[in-house]
């Protein structure tokens, strides 16, 4: 089967020199890559440009993105093509910035349009803009795949993660959700439509249930 991966970070940019970004390194993205590459399946992966993870990878193609919109991109080119499942494991950006101001004196804001905004400056102010949901796309763009959302929480408690996976489900129109993070616990839980939520202890029996999902849609 034919199976597109997304992993690690994205990065949305402050200036020219400075970026936003965050601490997934990519590893379980190129891991699963290669359990299903060695389990016989086509992967195509869409890496991070900041990803760190520096072990083996064996997919059968790598593409670097950088931005939201440079994953969304390069996932909409994908579109038509024959991919059998989508497992969007990327650590995507919920915000980018909008403008930066400087305060000259108080209860004044300028806008800063400089290419590389100076620390004399002083203390700045940043705008967070939500980025677009990159996943609620993947059913529109691959309308007959087996698609695999992630959710990596850190506030919260393992039932409050379980039910945000369920509303992912519901808005996105995914197969599959895996829960992760401090809030999960250890290991992941595996949350189907419905409610059904089947726990693994590690990396390696997530990928294998999740490679199992595969020969039973």
């Amino acid at each position: 089967m034919n199976c597109l991966v997304t992993a690690g970070p994205t990065y949305e940019p402050l200036d020219q020199v400075r970026r936003l970004t965050n601490a997934s390194t990519g590893r379980l993205g190129v891991e699963l890559a290669n359990d299903l590459a060695d389990r016989g399946h086509v992967v195509s992966l869409l890496l991070g440009a900041l990803a760190s993870w520096a072990g083996p990878c064996r997919a059968n193609h790598i593409e670097r993105f950088t931005t939201v919109a440079d994953l969304q991109q390069r996932l909409q080119q994908q579109a038509g093509k024959p991919v059998g499942a989508v497992f969007h494991a990327a650590a995507v950006s919920d915000f980018r910035f909008g403008r930066v101001f400087e305060q000259p004196t108080p209860g004044e804001l300028r806008v800063l349009e400089t290419a590389k905004h100076p620390t004399r400056a002083g203390v700045l102010l940043a705008e967070l803009v939500p980025t677009p949901k990159v996943i609620a796309k993947l059913r529109t763009w691959f309308p007959e795949a087996f698609l695999a959302g992630w959710k990596f929480e850190v506030d919260g408690t393992r039932h409050g993660v379980i039910q945000r996976c369920q509303d992912q489900l519901r808005d996105c129109n995914t197969d599959v959700c895996v829960a992760n993070g401090p809030a999960y616990g250890p290991g992941y839980g595996i949350v189907s439509p419905g409610g059904n939520v089947v726990h693994a202890a590690d990396a390696a029996e997530l990928y294998a249930q999740l490679e199992r999902r595969l020969h039973s849609r």
